[in-house]
């Protein structure tokens, strides 16, 4: 751990005000955790009884940091952030799959920097499971259920059940805030042996983790541009064959489209060697039946339509009219930016 520059006391500024705030947030059940309407506020879970305490174990610790050179602070607003896993239980156990916390949670984590590095710190007050019993409408700890005297005329309908309730002790935890690296340690205290005591040793590993997650976020950044480079491969793989199927279609497609020109000529050649017929036989017959045959044959012609072949041939498109291939697009775009650099160098 750093040599302590000058110690710094008092309150932190992550800390000042912050207990008005816990304070005066949602309505929630008495003996149960705060909820906070504001957001922007240190990382703290706990209950009203045990506010104070962690608020002061907070700012101790956030002074001790900072007296070695280390910023603790609120994520800086656009950093990536992630908060970590807050469990309050003082004896973990394994949650169901739909478990939802309904702890409170702020919009940015609270970190300390140790040099460039962010590491994430949250300060929980533990819970532990109580007995409570259901008396008038409310629960209150069994403990402190006080049964009415026997009486013939008056019955106490009331039942137990277990919850989980803040119990004052306080747990530290410590985690990556960064997504593709991930650590996470914590401390909590016991009775009689209070948290404050280990904040040289929390300083010390939080320290020693921040040079940890230097090396984690190196192997991750070099594992993220190892499967980047991976995906522009088979992107480009992709790419290629997709080129080829199309290649090979626009060939297809072209010998098709040709195939059937080759038919409309045909029909289109006896289509006008039909008409060409009619016309023949119309001119031998009487003026008067000739100018009507030759009527319809106008109308024949009109109906038909162009019977021109080469009308049908222009329409006809070469493979590479179909599909330009890569290969060849990437050759018109070297040409392309030739052509512009040496325009360039005729301006000059």
């Amino acid at each position: 751990m750093p040599k302590i520059s000058r110690p710094i006391t008092g309150t932190h500024f992550l800390t000042r005000g912050a207990k008005t705030h816990f304070e005066s947030g949602r309505p929630v059940e008495e003996g149960t955790y705060l909820k906070p309407y504001k957001k922007l506020l240190v990382d703290i879970t706990a209950s009203k009884a045990g506010l104070d305490k962690a608020l002061a174990f907070a700012n101790d610790l956030f002074n001790a940091l900072d007296s070695v050179g280390y910023r603790v602070v609120l994520a800086p607003q656009g950093e990536e952030f992630r908060r970590g896993q807050i469990d309050e239980l003082e004896e973990p156990r394994k949650r169901q799959d739909y478990y939802h916390s309904s702890l409170w949670s702020p919009y940015r984590p609270t970190v300390v920097y140790v040099g460039t590095v962010a590491i994430g710190l949250a300060v929980v007050e533990m819970s532990e499971e109580v007995l409570m019993r259901y008396v008038n409408g409310k629960y209150i700890r069994d403990a402190d259920y006080v049964p009415p005297k026997n009486s013939r005329r008056y019955l106490d309908h009331t039942w137990t059940t277990s919850k989980e309730l803040p119990c004052g002790r306080l747990r530290l935890i410590a985690y990556s805030p960064y997504w593709r690296a991930s650590w996470s340690a914590r401390w909590q205290e016991v009775k009689n042996s209070p948290l404050t005591r280990d904040i040289p040793s929390i300083v010390k590993a939080i320290e020693d983790a921040a040079i940890e997650l230097v090396e984690k976020l190196k192997e991750a950044d070099r594992q993220a541009e190892i499967a980047r480079l991976k995906r522009l491969a088979e992107e480009e793989k992709r790419r290629q064959e997709e080129d080829r199927r199309s290649v090979q279609q626009s060939v297809k497609d072209s010998q098709a489209h040709l195939v059937q020109i080759i038919q409309a000529w045909s029909d289109a050649m006896n289509v006008e060697r039909f008409l060409q017929g009619v016309e023949e036989r119309a001119s031998n017959l009487p003026s008067n039946e000739r100018n009507a045959m030759l009527e319809r044959l106008n109308l024949a012609r009109d109906f038909i339509g162009t019977q021109n072949p080469l009308d049908f041939f222009l329409s006809w498109k070469t493979p590479l009219e179909r599909y330009q291939p890569l290969a060849s697009r990437l050759l018109d775009d070297h040409h392309e930016s030739d052509k512009d650099a040496e325009d360039e160098i005729e301006d000059q």
